[in-house]
């Protein structure tokens, strides 16, 4: 557990849970802590899903400024190499994750929940990425994962502006996958991040894999990394249990090992 992240065990989900108050800024101990714990939750056996959750008040309002502006232009590449490095590690957490978004998920905080398989939302909720209005551009990744969420033409607007937006549009335009009530967040969170605890861990692995490594690519090379994937899959004990308990029981009744 760090100071201002903690991994939260329970019923087979982790809750990645940021608690740096007011705000959740960002700052670089914590960037630490959430690559740190990141690894940890994919690594663990104990842990099926992931939820990433600031609180019932708000997700994360962005980085902190205040370390960012003492900062000069010599330190900015390191920064990058920082930044990029805690948060590549949320996306790269080999199980499904979710991002439980309430109040702002802004800067930092939007590129962190983008780093999710899935992202639901509170009724008001807003997200966005104001970095233009600090001279700068987003350095977490928002450059490139927004485009690939809400395609270029929205991203480009909201990256030129700087706006926020609000939980009905991000719906719209993809950048969330589900809107609930406020209160509704961390519950439907847990819930949804519960279906997969006795999944068939390697087949989620392999899916999350396949589509993420596939969508940098083009078809034909994709096609191949879903072959290769699937074909991997055809070993594992888990393809057996399923595939015999299909035939004998019917569909979704399997009880998977995760191996």
């Amino acid at each position: 557990m760090g100071e201002f992240v903690r991994l939260e065990v329970a019923d087979g989900v982790g809750t990645l849970r940021l608690d740096r108050p007011k705000m959740n800024a960002l700052c670089f101990a914590m960037l630490e802590e959430i690559r740190a714990l990141s690894v940890e939750a994919g690594e663990r056996d104990d842990v099926a899903a992931v939820v990433i959750y600031g609180g019932e008040r708000l997700f994360a309002a962005g980085a902190d400024i205040k370390e960012l502006d003492a900062l000069s232009g010599a330190d900015a590449p390191a920064l990058a190499l920082r930044l990029h490095g805690s948060l590549d590690a949320v996306a790269a957490i080999p199980k499904p994750v979710i991002a439980a978004v309430t109040g702002f998920a802004l800067g930092g905080g939007c590129e962190l929940a983008m780093c999710a398989d899935v992202r639901l939302c509170a009724e008001d909720a807003q997200l966005g990425l104001p970095e233009m209005l600090l001279g700068v551009i987003p350095g977490a990744g928002g450059t490139q994962r927004l485009p690939r969420l809400v395609g270029p033409g929205r991203a480009k607007e909201l990256l030129f502006t700087g706006r926020f937006v609000q939980a009905p549009e991000a719906l719209r335009i993809g950048l969330v996958d589900r809107v609930v009530p406020s209160v509704d967040v961390y519950p439907e969170a847990l819930a949804w991040a519960k279906q997969f605890v006795n999944g068939p861990a390697a087949a989620l692995r392999g899916a999350k894999s396949a589509v993420d490594r596939g969508i940098e690519v083009d078809l034909a090379t994709g096609l191949a990394v879903e072959r290769d994937v699937f074909a991997a899959l055809w070993a594992t004990e888990d393809k057996q249990i399923g595939m015999r308990s299909f035939v004998e029981h019917g569909p979704g009744k399997a009880v998977f090992t995760g191996r």
